[in-house]
């Protein structure tokens, strides 16, 4: 077997973070560093909570588990209990965990476990806002150079917004953060709505997942039985967009996702827009390419790969 993928995952679960967090734990090409919680889909109490739910839930409370940024850098947090449910995680009866959560602050953890490991050598999945990456980058600009690169799901672009009409929700809870972020010069591979809107719970898709009978499959099928009912109202399809667990698929099998190298950057100047991801797709400035953009992705082969995985739990 090749040599194990280091990933830090940093997170604000959400049902379809705790899809993501699963499919990461279950798949042996990764050598899971930690994970950070960040407030996002809602408060950090919760996210730092769910975020250990679901390590026992996958049996891997070996995992260690960060606290870190309590709101946005410079605007007020703004959370999606609309979306999630008032824990984050509605849906399964998941019990509250034992496993501890680390001491430390998780963006020290972040600027640490970078220094400390060989040159890119650590790479960040990120499934919420990126307030946790700022500050690190911010507190400590010598990690830049040193992380292989930042795997983010966030934007959209042709698909619009899912939180205003030009604007995702990951990166309009902290557009600050995510500007910093593309003006960093870090490697980013961007997952935005433009691919995630192509990846949906299909009623035969959890059908799928449940079959498999183990006590993971049913928790995960029921987290996505909780998550889609908003979609589906909104978008009037058959199951919901499920966005974050494309992150970790994306470094499982690249070739399921398609895009390319384009120049991304964050409007924080204009509230009607403010967190768009304002795409050069055809490239029609001469500003540099920042990110590689997915836009397509093989909805089958992730839901295979996606349950099949979980199902090892």
């Amino acid at each position: 077997m090749t040599e194990r993928r280091a990933i830090i995952i940093d997170t604000d679960p959400g049902q379809d973070d705790a899809l993501a967090i699963l499919l990461a734990l279950a798949s042996p090409e990764f050598d899971v560093l930690g994970i950070t919680a960040v407030a996002g889909n809602v408060p950090l109490p919760l996210t730092q909570t769910n975020v250990r739910k679901v390590c026992e839930l996958a049996g891997r409370t070996d995992v260690r588990v960060f606290a870190g940024a309590s709101r946005p850098l410079v605007r007020d947090l703004v959370t999606a209990e609309y979306v999630h449910g008032k824990t984050g995680l509605d849906g399964p009866e998941l019990s509250e965990p034992v496993m501890e959560l680390q001491a430390q602050h998780g963006v020290d953890f972040i600027v640490e476990t970078v220094r400390e490991r060989a040159s890119g050598e650590v790479t960040l999945c990120t499934l919420g806002p990126l307030t946790n990456i700022a500050l690190a980058l911010n507190r400590a600009p010598d990690i830049a150079p040193k992380i292989r690169e930042i795997v983010m799901m966030g934007g959209g672009f042709f698909e619009g917004g899912n939180t205003t009409p030009a604007a995702e929700f990951n990166i309009y809870v902290d557009p600050h953060a995510a500007a910093a972020l593309f003006h960093s010069g870090v490697p980013i591979v961007m997952i935005p709505l433009d691919c995630t809107h192509k990846a949906l719970t299909t009623r035969a898709r959890i059908d799928a997942m449940r079959a498999k009978g183990t006590k993971v499959t049913d928790a995960a099928a029921a987290l996505i039985d909780f998550f889609e009912r908003f979609d589906e109202d909104k978008y009037g399809t058959d199951g919901g967009p499920l966005h974050d667990p494309c992150v970790i698929a994306w470094l499982l099998r690249p070739d399921l996702f398609s895009g390319r190298d384009c120049n991304v950057e964050i409007e924080i100047g204009s509230e009607l827009t403010m967190g768009m991801t304002v795409v050069d797709w055809w490239g029609v400035t001469d500003r540099p390419k920042n990110a590689h953009v997915i836009r397509d992705i093989d909805s089958d082969g992730f839901f295979a790969l996606l349950t099949d995985r979980i199902a090892r739990l």
